[in-house]
């Protein structure tokens, strides 16, 4: 007997064996237990997701035999599934069936072709309920064909049911697609796969571990035909074992100590091997595309081992999946989430230059600039070390504007910062100045600090808006939280409490002895864009003003 591939053999044959599209499932099920059959159905989705398989299933549940009998004695809700012994469900399994007619519109685009068919279908079933038509790719027709085709779509004979597959559905006419019932099919995640391609391998006889398996499910970028064909792949090349070497080697295309050498000289800021790594690639005749987007899901795996992902969690190699985590936690979310960012905008110049290899070596050396620049952000702040030039340079005349979101070029080695105070309160006054210098102020305006039974008490004069607005925004009390776990120890913690002082000791502005005015800033205060402002530039409100009405000459 010839052999048969594995994506034929166990492709799925009722509803059950239908991977990853539950709610589709559910809603053809319903269907036909309730005999409540639209005209046209609409299967959207990728390649290889059940599309075709689906409206098999459906046209052979529809003309069971089983089903049939059933629904002759008022039976038909306990049928949901094709019986796949009758002989209807035999004939539509092995395509032979008169009734049930599977069509590529890739290569009956025609609009004559179409209009035979139209023709040919007003006549009833040979031998089963209805007369099924599954037409695979229907974006591939022509206009015309389109409009061959909408009239019996839109009025077909109560025999007539259409199904129709397409992997672009944005293509297909409003007035086909308001006609149909239509389905998305999604991509089926690697967590669903993996016990399929498991089960086919218990029945095959295939040696293969989960890792491998989860590695062959993620190659399938979500197709389950792909995944099940790349198993049966390295079945042939291993002699029924697959191995996580083979897999790495076939399906990965490159080594993963490559993708490791490659991240390692971007965050490290090394053009020269980054550029050295690129001429490899060239050299070894590989696809710099291909090898782009295969550096993007490296670096996906890192941003997911950053925010505390396991390595059981990572579909790579053990060796290669505890390297990576160790590398991206060590680097720090906030540098690998800006680093995928910075690829993922040079993805589509990458995809469509028709120099590939330049495009990618462009946005690979951009990437690995990135430790080299500062946020903006931090600058404003005050932060210490960063954003300080290491050789002295005067003070700039003139400010100039500064875009939204801007960077700051400068050193990445910070010049060392003065030696931190050996009192304790006074090192931690210091540490919130090296970061955030107007709160630092704040703090030593605060009549009194005081650190006792591992609590730092920051007293609050009662009345005074000043220091109790900046002590309530949010990356002011992070900022805080940090100085004083720095200062007194990781379990030591922080309070503010509000006491009475003298009025002569509250230096309180004019505007502040109004109620009104008290309660206006805070309100202000409490707007999100103020607060942001607030923080970005580490001010206070100083006072509140109404917008000037406009004159009656204004427009």
């Amino acid at each position: 007997m010839a052999y048969q591939v594995l994506a034929r053999k166990w492709r799925p044959q009722d509803f059950s064996s239908i991977v990853g599209q539950q709610p589709v499932v559910t809603a053809l099920r319903n269907a036909v237990a309730e005999d409540r059959i639209a005209q046209a159905y609409l299967f959207a989705g990728i390649r290889g997701v059940g599309k075709t398989t689906a409206a098999r299933v459906f046209a052979k549940a529809l003309n069971c035999e089983t089903r049939s009998a059933a629904l002759e004695r008022g039976e038909g809700s306990d049928f949901t599934d094709p019986c796949n012994e009758c002989g209807s469900c035999t004939e539509i399994g092995t395509g032979s069936g008169l009734d049930v007619i599977e069509i590529d519109a890739a290569t009956y685009s025609k609009v004559e072709q179409v209009r035979e068919l139209t023709e040919s279908l007003q006549y009833g079933p040979a031998r089963a309920p209805y007369k099924v038509v599954v037409l695979d790719e229907i974006h591939r027709l022509s206009r015309q064909a389109f409009d061959a085709l909408l009239k019996i779509v839109e009025e077909p004979p109560p025999h007539l049911v259409f199904v129709f597959a397409t992997t672009e559905v944005e293509t297909v006419p409003a007035t086909i697609l308001s006609r149909c019932q239509e389905f998305h099919f999604r991509r089926v995640q690697a967590a669903e796969l993996t016990p399929l391609l498991r089960s086919i391998c218990e029945a095959e006889e295939i040696e293969a571990n989960d890792r491998s398996l989860r590695f062959i499910a993620r190659a399938g970028e979500g197709s389950v035909r792909d995944s099940v064909a790349l198993l049966d792949q390295l079945a042939t090349y291993g002699s029924g074992t697959v191995s996580e070497e083979d897999a790495v080697r076939l399906l990965g295309g490159l080594d993963f100590a490559f993708f490791h050498s490659l991240l390692s000289a971007i965050l490290g800021g090394d053009s020269a091997k980054v550029s050295g790594l690129l001429l490899e690639i060239e050299q070894q005749g590989w696809d710099p595309r291909r090898i782009h987007t295969q550096f993007l899901g490296y670096c996906r795996d890192g941003l997911h081992a950053a925010v505390g992902a396991s390595i059981d969690q990572i579909d790579l190699p053990e060796d290669d999946a505890k390297h990576l985590s160790e590398t991206a936690r060590g680097e720090g979310y906030e540098n690998l989430l800006r680093l995928l960012q910075q690829l993922l905008t040079s993805e589509e110049l990458v995809r469509r230059s028709e120099t590939p290899a330049l495009a990618v070596e462009i946005a690979w050396l951009k990437a690995a600039e990135l430790p080299k620049l500062i946020a903006i952000e931090e600058v404003l702040a005050g932060s210490s070390g960063l954003g300080v030039r290491t050789d002295p340079a005067p003070p700039p005349t003139t400010a100039a504007p500064v875009a939204e979101n801007a960077v700051v070029d400068e050193p990445t080695t910070p010049p060392e910062g003065p030696a931190l105070s050996t009192d304790p309160l006074e090192a931690f006054l210091q540490r919130v100045s090296q970061r955030k210098q107007p709160l630092a102020a704040r703090l030593r305006e605060a009549p009194k600090l005081d650190f006792s039974d591992g609590q730092l008490t920051i007293s609050v004069p009662r009345g005074d808006p000043w220091i109790a607005e900046a002590l309530q925004r949010t990356n002011n009390r992070e900022l805080i939280e940090v100085a004083v776990k720095d200062s007194w120890g990781p379990g030591a913690t922080w309070q503010t409490v509000e006491i009475e002082v003298a009025s002569q000791d509250v230096d309180v502005d004019e505007d502040d002895a109004d109620p009104r005015t008290a309660s206006e800033r805070a309100s202000v205060a409490e707007h999100p864009i103020v607060q942001s402002a607030l923080d970005l530039f580490s001010g206070t409100i100083e006072s509140v003003q109404p917008l000037s009405a406009k004159s009656e000459g204004d427009e």
